[in-house]
């Protein structure tokens, strides 16, 4: 159980590493984009295209830009550091992985069984209902007559008659019943018959307990799944938008904030998308580690796909 706990920690801090860089990339090419745009606006403003006012304005957006960039980097920084001094390093550690999704995920009654097989929390409430069935045994025990074996044998006899008829050797088996007692037997086995019914009970909401888990940490990686894949039509209709405000713009057609919005759009649905596919990783390591599949988890990313392979694929 430790091991599971210590899994499901170690991928929450690495993946959070790995979406605080692709963050800082959206950002980054946020900056970049609305850099293009101050330049753009300047030589518009002195060809006499546009008012000082559209200048001004890109040039705030781009700085506000820069400003959300360095946030984003500094998060960044924090979730390497978390990462680096979980894993015991001394110097920061570079996750080498991405992003990714699985198109589909294996049935949720095979999660269930698996876990319900394996987890070790019911394997220690086995193990106690086993032991209380043995007091129900031993306090029964109580109530069974004592048979025990004896035995004589005469080394010496005297002169007596009554001595000389007695026999030289005898065995016998005895049993012993006690009509009466004070030891408390009666409440003893009451007591173990309780703490049976009290481990089955806790048994029973255990393996409840686990499947409901379960099942609302499916639920929440498929969630995520469609949240993924859904947000590639968002991400287009994004991308076209701000061809036509750029365009439009370039035109003397359209503002400056129009663009800027639509920049700013666009990252954000980027963002949202990489943070939908964080989200399904942490619920598929949490599924793995209830179920002891931590070691598919190779699997699961050599059939993996990233936000940015499904945004091609939409594109094309």
């Amino acid at each position: 159980m430790e091991v599971q706990a210590r899994y499901e920690d170690l991928s929450k801090y690495y993946f959070s590493v790995i979406l605080a860089k692709n963050v800082v990339d959206t950002r980054m090419a946020v900056e970049k984009g609305l850099t293009k745009h101050r330049d753009f606006a300047l030589k518009m403003e002195e060809q006499g295209q546009i008012a000082r006012v559209e200048r001004l304005q890109a040039e705030a957006s781009l700085d506000k830009a820069v400003v959300e960039r360095k946030k984003a980097e500094h998060s960044l920084n924090i979730a390497q550091a978390a990462l680096t001094q979980v894993l015991g390093q001394i110097e920061k550690v570079e996750p080498r992985d991405e992003l990714f999704i699985n198109r589909t995920l294996p049935p949720l009654d095979a999660f269930i069984d698996q876990t319900l097989d394996t987890y070790p929390g019911l394997a220690i409430l086995d193990a106690k209902e086993k032991q209380a069935s043995s007091l129900i045994k031993a306090e029964k025990g109580k109530y069974y007559p004592e048979v025990y074996a004896y035995g004589d044998y005469s080394l010496y006899h005297g002169d007596s008659l009554t001595s000389q008829l007695k026999p030289d050797w005898l065995v016998g088996i005895g049993v012993s019943v006690p009509l009466l007692e004070n030891s408390g037997r009666s409440e003893q086995m009451k007591a173990a018959g309780s703490a049976v019914s009290q481990v089955q009970f806790l048994r029973k909401q255990a393996r409840q307990d686990l499947s409901v888990l379960v099942e609302k940490t499916y639920l929440e990686a498929q969630q995520a799944l469609d949240e993924v894949q859904g947000l590639n039509s968002s991400i287009k209709l994004a991308q076209e938008n701000l061809k036509l405000r750029q365009k439009a713009f370039s035109q003397g057609l359209g503002r400056s904030l129009d663009v800027v919005d639509a920049e700013l759009y666009l990252a954000s649905i980027k963002t949202q998308q990489d943070a939908a596919s964080f989200q399904y990783l942490l619920s598929l390591n949490k599924l793995l580690a209830l179920s002891s599949e931590m070691n598919n988890f190779a699997s699961y990313k050599y059939n993996a796909i990233t936000p940015a392979q499904l945004r091609s694929e939409d594109a094309s």
